[in-house]
């Protein structure tokens, strides 16, 4: 299995996109949602590179963070961050999709 890059750079996003949040604005929320998530989503990450079909973890992080972000970004319009973040879990939701219609590797 190869190391799951796609997952692991979507993780490095949302930590570091909490991380920002606590800097400039002081956002303790912002920190504490970027670190939990983005702690699932490289957890996800490393299941995913182990097993390409274990994904339920990804699928619960990146499945939250759309439906949260996505509202977020409906409700301000502003695309920082939550638009980024809600683009950014829609793809991660969509690799998610195309792993599961994979066919399994013949070992």
């Amino acid at each position: 299995m190869g190391v799951e890059w796609f997952g692991l750079g979507y993780a490095a996003l949302v930590t570091s996109g909490g991380i920002i949040g606590y800097v400039k604005a002081g956002s303790v929320p912002s920190l504490a949602a970027g670190l939990l998530f983005g702690g699932l989503s490289g957890l996800g990450a490393y299941q995913m590179s182990h097993d390409s079909k274990n994904i339920l973890v990804s699928l619960i992080a990146s499945g939250t963070l759309a439906g949260v972000m996505g509202y977020r970004f409906y409700s301000s319009g502003k695309f920082m961050p939550a638009g980024l973040i809600a683009g950014a879990s829609l793809l991660m939701l969509g690799r998610l999709g195309l792993k599961m219609l994979e066919k399994p590797h013949d070992s």
